[in-house]
């Protein structure tokens, strides 16, 4: 995100540089949206449940794909394509925000409980 702002700030002669840019950062995240597709299926730690298919795979999905289009209406749309990377960035953002207090909770709430299951099995206390 950092990146794509640096580039959205740079001073460019025209659009078509950034347009590119965007598109290339877009088809880079639909790429990596099907490598994450591919592991969440194939994984075997738990069954992934609607909300991780949810905010693993559609919404990054959605996300990219809007950085991608906006690299196609850059000339046409005139400021359409802002305001799709725009809405891209932030929908990331709180993507990004979801999955990592997705992440600490089940390590806190799940793991640690497996943890301290496995502790007292392994030494009761009579």
């Amino acid at each position: 995100m950092l990146f794509r702002s640096a580039v959205a700030s740079a001073p460019w002669d025209g659009l078509t540089a950034i347009g590119v840019l965007w598109g290339l950062l877009g088809l880079a995240g639909i790429a990596y949206s099907v490598i994450v597709t591919r592991r969440l299926r194939t994984q075997t730690v738990y069954k992934p449940v609607c909300e991780d298919w949810l905010f693993r795979v559609l919404v990054p999905l959605a996300a990219y794909t809007a950085l991608a289009v906006s690299a196609g209406i850059a000339h046409s749309r005139g400021h359409l394509d802002l305001f799709l990377v725009a809405g891209a960035a932030l929908l990331l953002l709180f993507i990004g925000i979801h999955n990592a207090w997705d992440t600490v909770t089940y390590h806190v709430f799940v793991r640690r409980r497996e943890q301290r299951d496995a502790e007292q099995a392994g030494n009761p206390k009579e």
